[in-house]
């Protein structure tokens, strides 16, 4: 069953039909998850698009499912066309397989039911499955297919099972359905360089695609906004100096080292710089009641769980934020993630413990912060040590975060990109 929130327009020559299709992403006043897609189908929306954003009833961060008359989802500037699915209750389970299962099923019906109508198809990956049969039908359908290369599946799925042979079968469908997704698509977008080089794996070398490399990146505006709103009702001890993660409370997120970390930094940062370290922890996640124990036992990291805050929120704790912490796991898939465009604008120094040699490399390139290897306390600790006691230093990575924030990360300009592709792919003229 599909639920549109406003009128299907035809499409004219004037304004081509999107059909941007991604099951999970957070809309309108929702608080909890990613809405990358949201902002694509807004700015294509603005540019003289039709878009339809077609994604689910269920909404993936909240494990629940949306009261689609609320009229702030008619509000939009694009229609939303929400598909029924089953639903489920954590991020890894067959609940979540069968769930997906249904949404492209009723993908599939409601594609059929619209041939013809749209000029170009979208879609993000994961999941694989949607992915593909959104390919299919635009290569039915002769229309250019856009994939936009959110994360690896199954590569990440390895980081929670890696049982040899039984890995490779239980995931062959996802690899499965990757190929045929990569295979097939017109144009990459992708959050990483590393990401926009996924699909070459999967076609003939002699089939080169078009690859946009587009950061998940933020608004700036709105991250200042929320600064504005909130920051004055945050009180910070001058003495107190904090060390933040924002994001998923996740496997692939080594936050266990990161409380051993703090907990081992803080008397040192006391001694030599006379300030009190805490760490603050905004997110929430599947590993969120073993770390509350982990915490519990490392009373010295001073660790506070936020769970999930507004965006708003989430910009000023970060503004008042000393050190701010990218921690991955090794082996950890992950490239240059989503909430690294925040922690940017925030402007302030971060600390990488992800191994993408991609981010790596940027992070000593454009100087606002440090690389460690990840689950290395000790030299966690270190860097956070040298952090708080050299003002200079600090000061000179948080000025180069917000400058880099701006260039690359600032969704007003670097999306522009993605509209300047749409143009290209289904022969737009624009005015310069």
């Amino acid at each position: 069953m599909e639920h549109p929130t406003g009128d299907s327009a035809p499409t004219t020559a004037a304004r081509p039909r999107v059909a941007l299709v991604v099951s999970a992403v957070k809309l309108a006043h929702e608080v909890e998850g990613l809405d990358r897609a949201a902002y694509v189908a807004g700015m294509l929306a603005r540019a003289g698009y039709d878009v339809d954003l077609i994604t689910s009833r269920f909404q993936h961060w909240q494990k629940s499912f949306r009261d689609v008359s609320d009229e702030r989802y008619h509000s939009l500037p694009y229609r939303v066309v929400f598909l029924d699915e089953p639903g489920y209750r954590r991020n890894i389970d067959l609940a979540r397989i069968r769930s997906h299962r249904r949404f492209a099923q009723n993908l599939n019906d409601y594609l059929a039911r619209n041939r013809g109508v749209y000029d170009l198809f979208w879609a993000q990956i994961p999941p694989n499955n949607i992915s593909a049969a959104v390919a299919r039908f635009a290569r039915d359908e002769g229309r250019p297919f856009v994939v936009d290369v959110n994360d690896l599946w199954p590569e990440a799925m390895r980081m929670v099972l890696d049982v040899p042979v039984v890995s490779k079968l239980l995931f062959r469908g996802f690899a499965a359905d990757a190929r045929t997704t990569y295979r097939l698509a017109t144009a990459c977008v992708a959050t990483s360089a590393e990401y926009a080089a996924r699909p070459d794996a999967d076609r003939d070398p002699g089939d080169p695609i078009d690859k946009t490399v587009v950061y998940v990146g933020g608004d700036m505006d709105r991250f200042d906004a929320g600064i504005a709103e909130h920051a004055a009702g945050i009180e910070k001890d001058p003495d107190e100096f904090w060390v933040s993660y924002a994001g998923t409370l996740g496997k692939s997120y080594d936050l266990a080292t990161l409380i051993d970390a703090v907990e081992l930094a803080a008397p040192r940062i006391e001694s030599a710089c006379g300030r009190r370290a805490r760490l603050m922890l905004l997110g929430d996640g599947p590993t969120r009641p073993a770390l509350e124990e982990h915490a519990a036992a490392h009373p010295g990291a001073r660790a506070r769980f936020f769970g999930y805050v507004s965006y708003g929120e989430m910009a000023a704790w970060l503004s008042k934020s000393d050190v701010l912490v990218n921690s991955l796991i090794h082996g950890a898939p992950q490239s240059i993630v989503s909430k690294i465009g925040d922690y940017l604008a925030a402007g302030k120094p971060m600390v990488n413990t992800g191994e993408s040699p991609e981010f790596t490399e940027k992070v000593e390139r454009d100087g606002f912060g440090v690389n460690v290897a990840p689950g290395d306390a000790g030299a966690l600790a270190d860097a956070l040590v040298n952090l708080a006691c050299d003002p200079e230093g600090w000061r000179r990575m948080a000025e180069r975060a917000r400058q880099v924030a701006a260039r690359d990360f600032d969704r007003k300009t670097s999306y522009v990109r993605i509209v300047r592709l749409v143009d290209r792919l289904t022969g737009t003229e624009r005015a310069s």
